[in-house]
Order: C-alpha cells, then structure tokens, then sequence
C-alpha cells in the first residue's frame, strides 16, 4: 500500500459542528463499521438522492429510512432524530450529505462502475 505523500493526508477530519434541538452535534464521515447499517438504511431512496436532494420530498417518501440513516451518520438516537422539527431534521440531513460527500459521490458512481466492470469481464469472456 502507498504511503500518502501529503502529511496532512493522516489527520483525522475535523469534525463539523451543526446546532440542532439546542444541542451541538459534531458530525464526521462515517467510518467502516458505520456503512453496512448505513448502506441498508439508504437502500430504499438511494436512487432518489441527488447533487441537491429534496430533503422534504425523501423525508415524506422514505422517512423511516431516512430517519435511520440520519441517526447512524450523526451518532444519535432514533428516538432523537424522530423527535426533531422538520427544518431541523432538513439542516441535519444536508450537514450529514456534506460531510460524507465522498461516500454519495461513491454511491453515484457506482452503476457506472458495476457496468465498467461488468463489460470488462464480458470482453474477456467473448475473447476466449
């Protein structure tokens, strides 16, 4: 494996504070053992997500999926994030799509990456 050349490649990221219910919530990426959970909460609207999602259309439409996953990405209850007013819920939801930017940009990339791969491996199957 490369070591990054960047030293500051290393640093943990630094969390982002958001003021949500009187309470200050640090958010960070998710790590490893945080994404099977999220993976499944997300399932259900992951096609409905976007560069700028409607929040108010995926909270309506899959609003125990989305309340599960908000609850996994900031580290807080269920029963906490169930119980936030919707700006608040909303503010939430768009802190949380920031700060895992690079996991939603994975997820919108990935039919493009599963057909990549699955042409390579029909191409290699038609040349032999």
């Amino acid at each position: 494996m490369k070591k990054p050349t960047d030293p500051l490649a290393v640093l943990p990221p630094v969390p982002v504070e958001i003021r949500v219910a009187e309470q200050t919530v640090a958010l960070t990426p998710l790590v490893l053992g945080e994404l099977p959970a999220f993976a499944k909460a997300i399932q259900p609207f992951t096609a409905d997500l976007a560069i700028e999602p409607d929040w108010l259309r995926l909270l309506g439409s899959h609003g125990d999926s989305m309340i599960e996953a908000m609850a996994i990405a900031s580290r807080q209850s269920r029963e906490w994030i169930a119980g936030l007013a919707l700006d608040e819920a909303i503010c939430l939801a768009q802190a949380l799509f920031e700060v895992n930017a690079d996991f939603f940009g994975l997820v919108a990339r990935w039919p493009a990456v599963v057909a990549e791969l699955t042409d390579r491996k029909s191409t290699r199957l038609n040349s032999s």
